[in-house]
């Protein structure tokens, strides 16, 4: 007789355990999530945790105490096992969820990457941008998986984050527009599960310079979300022209101001928000912040913008 995994082998003892009862209703829930070679693909889930170091071949999970099957059972279950991702997402989005010391949830969106150099028989490789890898202290371009992430964050300093979702980036997909779809899904899977109600603080999502700020907030205009994302250092803005004045020889207004240039401090005009916070270990950080500054949208940027049109918003610097 097939002897089944130890899917409820966290079972809590009593109400101190709390956690370990989390953990073992997640175990249960991760395993209905499984729909083919459900037996296998569970140990060999556990091998992977368990394992005492990086784990560099598949024929090593085989030995592994919590694979229990031999190595063909291995290859099989990842030959023609199968999970079902949109019920493996729905489960994640009802755990526990970190939140800030405030009580806001935060999210944050990032690409990593699967390096995959040495196959090129797989398919859908992109290169990827890495930097350090190996002896050389540059960036290079490597042949690999790109993976978007969205994690929950919470405050102090930690690494530990809970993964709500992850999507491989093909060739053909537009990064811009599968982050929005991702983002938009992970916020309402939130919501459907409990941890964002009306009248909560509005989910916090935090992005890095690579992501195109302005189109994801005109794209998640209608969801409970406050975006915040860095932005480059050569990145320039155009300040409000103000109020139409014919000129002398007529013509049509002016449609932008001035220029601010971030990397002329000279070019900056008086900040509408300053604010100063003292830090353990970095000093004074300051921040400043200017209200209305629109840069241009080109019409390459997305497929969802029809014509090059101006975004504003506010827009901060920190030193």
């Amino acid at each position: 007789m097939k002897e089944r995994p130890l899917v409820k082998s966290l079972a809590p003892a009593g109400p101190a355990d709390a956690a370990l009862g989390v953990l073992s209703h997640f175990r249960v829930e991760f395993y209905d999530c499984l729909y083919s070679r459900a037996d296998a693909l569970f140990e060999l889930t556990d091998a992977v945790l368990c394992a005492d170091g990086p784990v560099k071949t598949l024929v090593e999970l085989s030995l592994a105490v919590e694979h229990r099957r031999g190595h063909g059972a291995l290859y099989a279950a990842l030959d023609r096992g199968w999970l079902e991702p949109t019920r493996l997402r729905r489960v994640l989005a009802g755990l526990p969820l970190p939140k800030a010391a405030d009580g806001r949830i935060v999210l944050a969106v990032d690409v990593s990457h699967w390096l995959r150099p040495d196959a090129p028989t797989s398919g859908d490789r992109l290169f990827c941008h890495v930097y350090g890898r190996g002896d050389r202290k540059t960036d290079q371009l490597v042949p690999g998986w790109p993976y978007s992430f969205v994690a929950a964050l919470e405050s102090g300093r930690t690494s530990w984050v809970a993964l709500l979702d992850a999507v491989r980036l093909g060739p053909a997909d537009d990064a811009t527009t599968v982050t929005s779809a991702q983002l938009r899904d992970a916020v309402e899977r939130l919501t459907s599960a409990g941890h964002w109600r009306p009248g909560d603080p509005d989910i916090l999502i935090v992005m890095d310079s690579g992501y195109d700020v302005a189109y994801l907030t005109h794209a998640l205009a209608d969801l409970p979300v406050v975006l915040v994302g860095r932005l480059r250092s050569d990145r320039v803005m155009l300040r409000d022209p103000g109020p139409a004045r014919p000129g002398p020889r007529g013509g049509r207004p002016r449609r932008h101001g001035g220029v601010l240039t971030f990397k002329k401090p000279d070019s900056w005009h008086e900040p509408d928000v300053t604010t100063a916070t003292d830090t353990t270990r970095y000093g004074t950080a300051t921040a400043t912040a200017w209200d209305r500054m629109p840069r241009i949208m080109p019409s390459t940027a997305s497929a969802s913008w029809t014509r090059p049109r101006s975004i504003s918003g506010r827009w901060s610097s920190t030193r």
